[in-house]
């Protein structure tokens, strides 16, 4: 059943809302996600179920293959075959509330297989901090257990043949429109250089925003980065590039992301100095 979204609130405005138990259809893998996200001056820099990709929900946390359960939503990737509609899409319910304020949503979930098998249990925090007049942080962190009594085999379309395609994890869809992106990073500047690095944080611009990506703990900085800019703007931090990964029974894995969201257009520099502030 949807429930009312959850906000986060900074002094007066709603910079986001939180859909943490949504009504979606089985084959978009149902799971909690933000959207709409605003920058301070109230521009919406989040997409939700676009034309192009309708399983693109905002910003959450989604996984393309865990077990061969497809936690992404839309069709599987199979190796040797390519994109294929299986009867194979994983849910992420709330299970309880464990802080719910203005600045602060933490909550319990669980990964459920579309035969009611509990892969993972899950421990998720979004945290909002203002910055500037134009600038507030938005944090994300996540901890995922394997609850079964076998390893779980987590991965990517990348790493059963899709070439590029390393993503799984913290997601973002982003909003297209005219003007095109920008994009900067201590790897490089272009989609390219981007797409399966490491770099310690990523910007993304288009005329009215900008958002700084930000591997804000150890692992999360091992983790390559996913970014796509033609045909719509993605981004996000991989779990899995061109191998899987293996989470053993009650094995925990753990990530923190940080987004600086920005009005209009910032210098490179100034994306960087973000990044080395909200690194911690």
């Amino acid at each position: 059943m949807r429930a009312e979204p959850a906000v986060l609130r900074l002094g007066d405005r709603t910079v986001a809302e939180y859909a943490w138990r949504p009504d979606l259809p089985g084959t978009m893998s149902p799971r909690p996600y933000l959207h709409p996200v605003r920058t301070m001056a109230g521009t919406v820099v989040t997409a939700l179920r676009p034309t192009s990709h309708l399983h693109h929900l905002g910003a959450s946390i989604a996984v393309a293959d865990i077990d061969g359960h497809n936690f992404w939503g839309s069709r599987t990737f199979v190796e040797g075959h390519g994109p294929a509609w299986l009867h194979n899409h994983g849910t992420q319910e709330h299970v309880r509330w464990a802080r719910r304020t203005p600045t602060q949503l933490r909550h319990s979930l669980r990964w459920m297989t579309v035969d009611r098998e509990q892969l993972l249990t899950e421990r998720r925090t979004w945290s909002a901090r203002p910055i500037d007049a134009d600038v507030w942080a938005l944090t994300c962190e996540f901890a995922l257990t394997n609850s079964t009594g076998r390893a779980l085999r987590i991965q990517s379309p990348a790493a059963v043949g899709r070439a590029g395609a390393g993503f799984g994890g913290f997601f973002w869809r982003a909003p297209t429109g005219p003007g095109g992106c920008r994009v900067s990073a201590d790897s490089g500047d272009t989609t390219e250089a981007v797409n399966g690095s490491r770099s310690a944080w990523i910007a993304v611009s288009a005329p009215r925003w900008t958002l700084v990506f930000i591997a804000a703990s150890p692992p999360t900085r091992d983790d390559p980065w996913f970014l796509r800019t033609r045909d719509y703007i993605g981004v996000g931090s991989s779990l899995s590039w061109d191998s899987p990964l293996m989470l053993p029974p009650a094995g925990t894995l753990a990530r923190r992301i940080t987004v600086a969201v920005a009005d209009g257009l910032l210098p490179r520099d100034r994306a960087a100095a973000l990044a080395a502030e909200l690194a911690t």
